[in-house]
């Protein structure tokens, strides 16, 4: 591996895991890994494991996981049991918590290599104390904004959601003025699911409503902070928000935004690339900002931390040698030309102040902030139990949105709801 002034730790890591039994003199050995089943992740996950397979004498085989997060929690139970040969698995942030009683700890095979990772993420790898899966890539929510428009309305780019509401307006209302009727001010994720747990999180924290359950495990919604945010939200329906934003996904919010047709939009750093395809409306005109805050004094800037790590199966055969393949795909080397190759977001802060990382990708220079202080789900605090908390705090929100329920009842409900989740039986 090329050595760099922070890879120590993990480069340690790696080096141990091979002298404990992993290295070319072990018999060879065949590790099977669930990777992405898209297209250059795909390719990318396919090509370095086949390069830590060269280097230690062992095999990779790679199975590609479904698109679709229903579907991989099925290949994940299939394969997370006693007598699968499934030894590593690609797993998203929000799925830490759920799978982590199938996960190996990696803190013996660490070495405190993770302490190189955004706090966000490591936080989200720990359940428990223990190190369930070591994180690979970064993601955090994002403003987009259309940079002429701001220009032509003589308008900044929205320090707090008031000020997003207020200018989205004045654009929205000018263009259709214009002439665009099809203009909307925002676009972002409202349907019923994952996706909407992230934009209301987001309001939340910014709000200083905490985070659905606390690091201690509290439930923290039942407080005016939360029904601000939510009311906050909801006010966007049908007034610089289409209504069908409540079927909206991220690509829904992301066509809509590319079509020429939004002011501003929430999306997810890949929606960068996206913008600027030849087939987009938007192309040279799309900036880019943290997400705006909430007021009074515990306002803040917030994004929802996404992203994927690996994990170790504890049913492996040989986990040692998974451990060693883990360590490799997370380690600065493979980081770092996943980020020149393909702008995945490092997970170590360090590869922010890369020079051939930020030359490849000069917007990535502008992300860590928003990565260091992006906020977790609380998945690896509530464990298997997190589908139910998400469900039930997206659902509310949905009510309130669709104007099935008022904030101040919703709120109230919800926490109801996730203390007895909490009651019975503990997280």
């Amino acid at each position: 591996m090329r050595p760099s002034s922070f890879a120590s730790p993990r480069l340690l890591a790696l080096v141990l895991a091979l002298a404990a039994g992993c290295g070319p003199a072990a018999a060879a050995e065949t590790v099977r890994i669930a990777c992405s089943g898209l297209g250059q992740e795909l390719e990318l996950c396919r090509s370095e494991s086949a390069q830590w397979a060269r280097e230690t004498g062992n095999a990779v085989e790679v199975v590609p996981m479904p698109a679709d997060a229903t579907q991989q929690l099925q290949q994940f139970d299939a394969g997370l049991v006693k007598g699968s040969q499934l030894d590593v698995i690609q797993v998203d942030v929000a799925q830490v918590g759920l799978l982590a009683g199938r996960l190996l700890d990696l803190t013996p095979y660490a070495h405190g290599a993770e302490k190189l990772d955004f706090p966000g993420m490591l936080s989200n790898s720990l359940v428990r104390g223990r190190l369930m899966a070591m994180p690979w890539f970064i993601d955090g929510g994002l403003l987009y904004y259309r940079k002429d428009l701001l220009n032509r309305y003589h308008q900044p780019v929205p320090r707090t959601w008031a000020d997003l509401r207020a200018i989205a307006g004045t654009v929205q209302a000018g263009e259709r003025a214009a002439g665009n009727g099809r203009m909307w001010g925002y676009v972002w994720q409202g349907r019923a699911y994952e996706g909407l747990t992230c934009d209301g999180l987001e309001l939340m924290a910014a709000y200083g409503a905490g985070t659905i359950v606390d690091p201690a495990g509290n439930v923290t919604v039942g407080n005016p902070a939360t029904v601000k945010a939510f009311s906050m939200l909801a006010g966007f329906v049908g007034t610089i928000s289409p209504p069908a934003v409540l079927d909206y996904s991220e690509s829904e919010s992301l066509a809509q935004f590319m079509a020429g047709n939004a002011v501003f939009m929430r999306n997810w750093p890949y929606a960068w690339a996206a913008s600027q395809a030849a087939r987009s409306a938007v192309r040279d005109k799309v900036g880019v900002a943290a997400l705006p805050m909430g007021d009074g004094p515990a306002a803040r800037h917030a994004a929802a931390l996404g992203g994927q790590e690996l994990a170790v199966s504890k049913f492996s055969s040989h986990p040692a040698l998974a451990a060693s393949l883990v360590m490799y795909l997370t380690g600065e080397d493979v980081q770092r030309r996943r980020a020149i190759r393909a702008s995945f977001n490092p997970t170590i802060r360090g590869l922010y102040l890369d020079s051939e990382v930020l030359i490849a990708n000069p917007f990535t220079s502008s992300l860590q902030q928003v990565f260091a202080n992006a906020v977790a789900r609380p998945t690896s605090i509530t464990g298997a139990k997190y589908g139910e908390v998400s469900a039930a705090f997206y659902q509310s929100l949905h009510d309130v949105l669709a104007h099935a329920d008022t904030p101040e009842s919703a709120v109230l409900k919800l926490n109801v709801r996730l203390t007895q989740l909490q009651n019975a039986g503990g997280w």
